[in-house]
């Protein structure tokens, strides 16, 4: 597995919330129109730098993966005084048009979001290769030959399956403290950036299990065959509704839905069942990104893919850009989980000094936590 990082800068200036996490401390950046000149003690640009991103068809609202890469690179060109450029995606056919959109454009730093975006990405690397890109959660490597396709793609990539491994644990206690001992989850198409969060997730569950002499059942996914509850897709829809209902007529206390706006189908579909259940958020720290559906996320899986957007952007910006992929991990903050918020008080006694031992014990390698679906 790559293990070459960014450096993340300590001194970055994030804007947004701070948010104090009862496993780890998740800052969320959110970027506002940049200035049009940049300040004297900020990052330097070279000459003509101009930072664009294309979304994947969830689209910039998400209030996940798409939306907080949005972020990153907006803080980012706030920072070196220039205007990114944005473009989003209604569907795949979208993919190829808004590429060269960007490139008509003259972008000089192209960040695609997305596994999906994966082979228009190649393609338009290829055709521009005086272009610098980027791609989140794909390694861009369908020759499976250890290094991207194209000569100009640097892979931002995330071993979700460590944090999701926390998050699994600790929906196992909670389920058990509320009597169900019963989660579940179900995603939105089956790709690794997706299933990399189902496999942590019931590998969690079982740990917990292990630990306690429990026996938390887990539905809507089987990590052996790698086969389990999918919705075709990233949109909130009544197929996504049924899916989630699916799983919650399994009689679960705690769900995770993986995917983007998808989480909005099963917040839904909780609130009509009219039960306690509670789900994990995935990406951001969803209780902070959608309010609305606060009361009922226990804690989110987070990717700090505005975290990775940023520091590749500045990186480009000051002439530094290269391929080697940054993977980001819990050692390295590029994932974890978010605070608890209003479950802080209610959750099981001694659970957070758990999570804390678990994820130490990842970090130092002791506890060997994985997924086929982990950037190699």
């Amino acid at each position: 597995m790559w293990r070459r990082e960014l450096t993340i800068s300590t001194t970055r200036k994030l804007l947004g919330v701070t948010i104090a996490a009862g496993v780890i401390v998740a800052l969320a950046g959110c970027g506002a129109a940049p200035s049009s000149n940049p300040t004297s003690a900020g990052p330097t640009a070279v000459a003509g730098f101009k930072p664009c991103i294309v979304s994947d068809d969830g689209g910039w609202n998400d209030k996940s993966f798409n939306e907080s890469a949005l972020n990153g690179i907006k803080a980012a060109a706030k920072e070196l005084g220039v205007k990114e450029i944005d473009v989003q995606s209604d569907s795949a056919n979208d993919y190829a048009p808004n590429l060269e959109n960007l490139v008509a454009q003259g972008c000089t730093f192209i960040i695609s979001v997305g596994f999906k975006l994966s082979a228009d990405t190649v393609k338009s690397a290829l055709a521009n290769p005086k272009i610098d890109y980027a791609i989140i959660d794909d390694s861009a490597d369908g020759n499976n030959d250890g290094k991207p396709d194209a000569p100009n793609i640097k892979p931002l990539l995330f071993d979700t399956v460590q944090a999701a491994y926390l998050g699994g644990y600790a929906a196992a206690a909670w389920s058990h403290q509320e009597g169900a001992d019963k989660v579940g989850t179900f995603g939105g198409l089956q790709i690794p950036p997706v299933t990399i969060f189902m496999d942590g997730f019931i590998d969690g569950v079982k740990k917990y299990n292990d630990d306690e002499k429990s026996s938390v059942a887990t539905f809507g996914w089987d990590v052996d065959k790698q086969t389990g509850a999918f919705t075709g897709g990233f949109a909130a829809n009544d197929t996504a509704k049924q899916t989630a209902q699916g799983i919650l007529d399994q009689g679960v206390d705690v769900i995770l839905p993986v995917g983007g706006p998808i989480y909005q189908s099963a917040a839904a579909a909780i609130k009509d069942s009219g039960k306690k259940t509670v789900m994990l958020g995935v990406d951001s720290d969803l209780a902070v990104a959608d309010p609305s559906v606060a009361d009922v996320t226990l804690v989110s899986i987070m990717k700090r893919i505005d975290n990775a957007v940023h520091d590749a952007t500045l990186a480009a910006a000051k002439g530094d850009f290269d391929t080697t992929p940054y993977v980001g991990t819990l050692e390295n903050g590029g994932v974890g989980l978010s605070s608890f918020h209003d479950f802080e008080s209610k959750l099981p006694k001694g659970l957070t000094d758990k999570l804390d031992e678990l994820k130490k014990q990842i970090i130092s390698g002791d506890l060997k936590v994985t997924s086929p679906s982990s950037p190699k």
